[in-house]
């Protein structure tokens, strides 16, 4: 992978650049291919996200998104990148490193979706990796949070790929697709990352 740890920075609206995708702060720009990528894959993510209203695809709601980002990101407790496509850079995904904490805890949540177009092609795997990397190398944080649905084979398999390891279940985690579901819990170490 032509992607290489420490080769990024955290400053607002710095760049993670990979071999076939970057990972590049939300603007208000990115609207429309963000709706229609979101419109055509509302049936692949509905099993595994929040419910959505169509209010929430207005370009009003993603302006509340972009400022929501933003705030994450000055505060520091935050990123939230789009993940775009070296080639063309079309807009195919999102992640965001959550709940950032330091002290005592140093840790974060990963999170991430992909369009349905461009699932399984290999393309959330890189933009994980690189996300892990910014978490260890960058953020020097201690510990890096995933969880997701028991039936979720494709992300227990990219969660595993990338480092982590099952650690347990939280019973009722999440409200997905307006249910109070189970989640598999996963953690990746400094230290298991520093091992690869």
């Amino acid at each position: 992978m032509a992607f290489l740890r420490g080769s990024f920075n955290k400053e607002p609206g710095s760049v993670l650049c990979g071999e076939h995708l970057s990972l590049r702060a939300p603007k208000l720009a990115d609207y429309e291919q963000w709706a229609a990528l979101r419109i055509v894959s509302s049936r692949f993510l509905r099993p595994y996200e929040p419910s959505w209203t169509p209010s929430e695809l207005t370009k009003r709601s993603f302006r509340k998104r972009i400022d929501f980002y933003k705030r994450g990101l000055r505060e520091g407790s935050a990123y939230s990148y789009f993940l775009k496509r070296a080639s063309d850079e079309r807009l195919i995904g999102g992640l965001t490193l959550s709940n950032v904490r330091y002290g005592v805890i140093s840790s974060a949540s990963l999170g991430y979706w992909i369009g349905q177009p461009f699932a399984r092609q290999g393309y959330m795997s890189e933009a994980s990796s690189m996300a892990c990397a910014f978490a260890f190398d960058v953020l020097q944080l201690h510990r890096l949070e995933a969880a997701c649905l028991p039936q979720n084979l494709p992300s227990i398999a990219l969660l595993h790929k990338n480092g982590f390891v099952q650690e347990g279940v939280a019973r009722q985690y999440l409200r997905i697709n307006g249910v109070w579901q189970d989640h598999l819990l996963f953690a990746q170490l400094e230290d298991d990352y520093r091992a690869r």
